[in-house]
């Protein structure tokens, strides 16, 4: 009895060193983007020799929104010669096809590729698109994405840096005023990419491709093997495929473009869970090699296996409870100290680990939103229903390994109300 004791003990400390860890990384990062040095970007590269851009546009069952991105690409600043869009009509079974077709008799310069034989998903799509794409650098948009009329250059400007292997823009929240998740969400954006992302980027650490408002090198991409179908997140896998490779990936805090959020519990919950398997897919995949590469500095792997293991920390919140609970009935712990930690678990979370309240509060000040920061007290509920899905999608991702199963791509259902 006196072992298990000392093991659930054990447990308790490392659950609270995890959480001080991940705080003074937040910390850092909020520290870095107020004080420290500004890592320029390199919008302000004047080139008249820009590269032939392929834009790609994944989509099944868009029909809500395809007219919006697509109507945005043809607004776009960059020469129509250099310029192509591939929209991946993949088993579209509602009118994507149609409105894809009509956007191609207008513009030669959109190239549908209609998918009805082969796998479904968004790896599937971006591998057989890429062997259509004439352009060296590939940019990927959502398909309910709506991209600024610059931002093409903007992105293609940075791999002027030959060691840049891809690159990430910022994503905004369009519909914030929808209810009170979208105004959440646009709080979690904002600490996110504002000063996450742009701290990663300052201070010569591992910014995150998220597959989407981004881009990547074509012949990169190709060399190490495409997209792997068979994981939920190849934005996560392809960020650290190209570090191992000695890549690296720029963050463009000024490439802006405007998302739709998921307007509805159920399918954020769904939302957040393919993330979690996804990433916990990768993490599985990648830590071992992160440790051994070459190509990164001891800093860069200490922020890289941050990163991994950042689904995981919800998971680790959730067995802290019954062991708590352990520790209490053993005698092991009194009430004092289980609410103690109970209320120390749940404040972290709160504010220290997806939309921490530092990293809020800056990006609200430098957006000049500050009246946003209001509704920070509501992530405890946040805290709860994130603790429950994540934790769900890290696990499932423990049980593919184990029973050999194969996840299935679910898209995010879209709310917009025009075509």
């Amino acid at each position: 009895m006196e072992l298990v004791a000392i093991i659930l003990r054990s447990y308790t400390i490392f659950e609270i060193v995890i959480m001080l860890i991940y705080t003074i990384r937040h910390f850092a990062f909020t520290y870095n983007r107020i004080f420290g040095e500004q890592r320029l970007y390199y919008q302000d590269i004047v080139d008249s020799e820009l590269d032939f851009v392929t834009v790609l546009v994944p989509m099944h069952n868009e029909e809500k929104v395809a007219r919006g991105v697509m109507t945005q690409l043809t607004q776009i600043y960059y020469p129509k010669d250099k310029f192509e869009v591939i929209p991946i009509n993949d088993h579209s079974s509602d009118k994507t096809r149609e409105i894809l077709d009509e956007f191609a008799s207008k513009f030669p310069y959109i190239k549908p590729l209609h998918r009805d034989t082969g796998g479904r998903g968004k790896p599937h799509g971006l591998n057989d698109a890429m062997k259509l794409a004439q352009g060296d650098i590939i940019v990927v948009f959502d398909a309910d994405y709506m991209p600024s009329r610059g931002i093409i250059r903007d992105i293609a400007i940075c791999f002027k840096d030959q060691q840049v292997g891809a690159v990430m823009g910022r994503v905004i929240p369009q519909n914030t005023q929808t209810n009170m998740l979208t105004r959440l969400l646009d709080l979690e954006r904002s600490g996110g990419y504002q000063v996450d992302q742009q701290a990663r980027h300052n201070m010569s650490l591992i910014p995150q491709y998220g597959g989407t408002v981004g881009g990547f090198r074509k012949d990169v991409a190709e060399y190490l093997g495409g997209f792997n179908p068979y994981l939920l997140t190849e934005d996560t896998e392809l960020t650290f495929l190209l570090f191992l490779k000695g890549w690296k990936v720029a963050y463009a805090n000024k490439a802006e473009c405007y998302e739709e959020s998921p307007e509805d519990w159920s399918v954020r919950a769904r939302q957040i869970t393919r993330w979690s398997r996804g990433h916990t897919q990768v993490m599985l995949k990648s830590l071992i090699p992160l440790l051994k590469t070459k190509h990164l500095n001891f800093k860069e792997k200490v922020d890289g296996v941050l990163l991994l293991l950042i689904y995981l920390i919800p998971l680790i919140m959730i067995i802290g409870i019954p062991v708590s609970l352990a520790l209490f009935f053993m005698g092991q712990m009194d009430i004092f100290d289980f609410v103690f930690i109970f209320i120390l678990v749940a404040a972290y979370n709160s504010f220290g680990n997806f939309a921490p309240f530092f990293q809020i509060g800056t990006a609200s000040f430098i957006d000049g939103a500050t009246h946003r920061i209001k509704l920070l007290p509501l992530f405890f509920f946040c805290f709860l229903f994130n603790v429950l899905y994540i934790s769900k999608g890290s696990g499932s991702a423990f049980l593919d390994v184990i029973f050999k199963r194969t996840p299935e791509w679910q898209k995010t259902a879209r709310f917009r109300k025009e075509g």
